[in-house]
Parts: C-alpha cells; sequence; structure tokens
C-alpha cells in the first residue's frame, strides 16, 4: 500500500471516531421523568419557576452555588441545583431551559437559558409604531 493511502484510512477512522463521540455526547431535550430515569446522564429540562417554592442563594458562602425549585412542562416539580451565580432578574423569567443531570436525588446544572418577557407590551408597540407614521 502507498504512504498516501495508508494516511487516507487513518484521516477516515480519525473522522467517523470524532462523528461518535459527537453524537454519543449530545444531550437533548426531556422531561424531570426522563432525567430522573437516567441519573448522571446530560438533559436540557424545559420548565418554569416554582415561585412558592424558597430560593437560596448566599454569595458569602458559595457565590457558585443557586437553588431553586421548578416544574417541567409535564407538572413535575423538582429542587434544582445550579452551579453559577443567581442570574439577573430570574423571578421575571416566562421560561427556563436547565442543562444537568440528575445527581444525589437532585437535578444539578451547569447551565441555564432563561426567556424573559418582553420589554414593550402590545399596547406600548402598537403606541410606538404609530407616532413613527
Amino acid at each position: 500500500m502507498k504512504r498516501t493511502h495508508i494516511i487516507l484510512i487513518i484521516l477516515i477512522a480519525v473522522v467517523i471516531g470524532a462523528m461518535i463521540g459527537a453524537i454519543s455526547d449530545s444531550s437533548s431535550y426531556a422531561d424531570f421523568d426522563e432525567a430522573y430515569s437516567n441519573p448522571g446522564e446530560e438533559f436540557h429540562v424545559v420548565g418554569k419557576l416554582s415561585e412558592d417554592k424558597e430560593m437560596i442563594y448566599d454569595p458569602m458562602v458559595n457565590p457558585d452555588l443557586f437553588t431553586f425549585w421548578m416544574t417541567d412542562v409535564n407538572g413535575d416539580e423538582h429542587k434544582v441545583v445550579l452551579h453559577k451565580s443567581k442570574p439577573q432578574d430570574f423571578e421575571r423569567s416566562e421560561q427556563i431551559v436547565l442543562i444537568g443531570a440528575v445527581q444525589d436525588g437532585d437535578f444539578h446544572a451547569n447551565e441555564i437559558l432563561m426567556k424573559c418577557p418582553s420589554k414593550y407590551t402590545d399596547g406600548e408597540v402598537q403606541a410606538k409604531q404609530e407616532a413613527s407614521i
């Protein structure tokens, strides 16, 4: 075999290995039931903040630890441990996407995405549009 054929075969094997690794490491959207059924696997869980439960954040003790409760799209409520500081305007968020895994009976999130309410209401947008006409 020629040297170029050997290099080409090695290159193809590396590309296939990288693709398989990327597919197995990717996380998926789920609810709390699926996340708790597969502890240790990373999931994206969509839900809303449970405002009636307490939120614990003490930056003097640990600035990278925030605990709160969230209800997923199916209505299941669970405790969430976020390993980051409390996001600004967290209480105003309309929807939350957590990226993390179940550990020790709680959902531990490494990342959080929030959908915050629009700063314009329908009436204000209409008034601004009419004013510009």
